[in-house]
């Protein structure tokens, strides 16, 4: 098995903390997307979109993490990261839309300001950007009553928040004391061999 990867690509993450969930041993090739590596001839054969994470297990090649994960649960079903429901396996699916689509693009935008100088920030947009990610947050919160994880036991729902929520004091977010359920559960997820490997 092998992993095209970048390593501080948030999609590459989640899926290499499913695989290692999952105690799969595979090589990595590192995508320099810094220099434009993912948009080669040779890499594009593999994956149309010229994007980072593919995985090839022997002669099949996946790509776009979601469907990576959901590959590698189907193929490799021990210990399971589904619900075996179909509600709670809806509900999955639907949290990793929202972190995929809403939660990790907003993370990106707030480091893709701060990574500029100093004097070249824009401050207000930089002060959307986290609100935008607070009411997230908020949400995450709530959804989180009463369970351990999102969807009860550890799951690809999990996973799908992991790149950003690690990383929060990276964008200049403090975790309310108000929000006991979502600090709860990053003290689970940071407790979780599989995501310690990530070093975030």
């Amino acid at each position: 098995m092998r992993l095209y990867n970048y390593p501080d690509c948030p999609y590459c993450q989640k899926v290499r903390v499913v695989l290692a969930e999952k105690d799969l041993s595979y090589d990595i090739a590192l995508v320099d997307l810094r220099k434009n590596e993912q948009k080669t001839a040779e890499f594009l054969r593999l994956n149309p979109y010229g994007k980072v994470p593919v995985l090839e297990d022997e002669e099949i090649v996946i790509y776009e993490s979601t469907i990576i994960n959901e590959y590698l649960e189907d193929e490799y079903p021990i210990p399971s990261l589904m619900p075996s429901d179909s509600a709670g396996r809806a509900r999955v699916r639907m949290l990793e839309d929202y972190g995929d689509n809403v939660f990790l693009p907003q993370s990106s935008l707030v480091l893709a300001e701060l990574s500029k100088p100093d004097g070249e920030r824009d401050a207000d947009k930089l002060n959307r950007y986290r609100a935008a990610l607070v009411r997230s947050l908020e949400w995450l919160n709530s959804s989180l009553e009463g369970r351990d994880y999102l969807v009860n036991d550890f799951s690809i729902a999990d996973v799908a928040f992991v790149p950003g929520v690690l990383i929060l004091a990276n964008m200049g977010i403090d975790v309310s004391p108000a929000w006991k359920n979502l600090a709860g559960w990053l003290a689970r997820l940071r407790q979780r061999g599989s995501i310690q490997s990530l070093g975030l």
